[in-house]
């Protein structure tokens, strides 16, 4: 069986000096991009720092530039996929997880992307979206903000899906 790496980052977005509307990781709002409820985010291109990468995908899917607020943490999870050998293979998937804030921009749909809508939306209404794994994984390091920059596996299950 083949095996597959791919690291991420995800970054929770807060609008600049209006405050109008704040990210879930900070409590109000979250941006949710697509159909997938998931953070803002994206690979990691050959020789770019992660660091640039949150503030790249930011833009690139909402319209916002953004600046990196703080490292919330990391999250290390494998699962099958059906892709790559014949039988699928086994993907090693690394997200880094940023808070970042918007200084400038306006939200909007990416243009000739993977994305096809960008909303915010309440935080009080996340439990009832089919969503990514990842949007929880965000939100659960935003408010245990461990010190070690880790928390516990998340299942997929639900309306939670990878």
């Amino acid at each position: 069986m083949a095996a597959a790496s791919q690291c991420e980052v995800g970054g929770g977005v807060r609008e600049g000096a209006s405050g109008a509307v704040v990210s879930v990781l900070l409590g109000e709002g979250v941006a949710v991009v697509a159909q997938h409820g998931t953070l803002p985010g994206g690979k990691v291109e050959h020789a770019e720092d992660p660091f640039d990468t949150v503030v790249r995908e930011v833009a690139e899917e909402t319209g916002y530039e953004a600046r990196v607020e703080q490292l919330l943490g990391v999250d290390s999870r494998t699962r099958q996929v059906q892709w790559g050998d014949p039988g699928g293979a086994e993907l090693h998937h690394v997200g880094i997880f940023y808070r970042v804030q918007a200084t400038g921009g306006a939200l909007r749909h990416e243009t000739n992307g993977s994305t096809d809508l960008t909303r915010w939306m309440p935080v009080t209404e996340v439990p009832d979206l089919e969503r990514s794994v990842v949007l929880e994984v965000g939100l659960e390091l935003h408010r245990s903000a461990p010190p070690s920059g880790h928390v516990a596996p998340i299942q997929v299950a639900g309306l939670l899906r990878h």
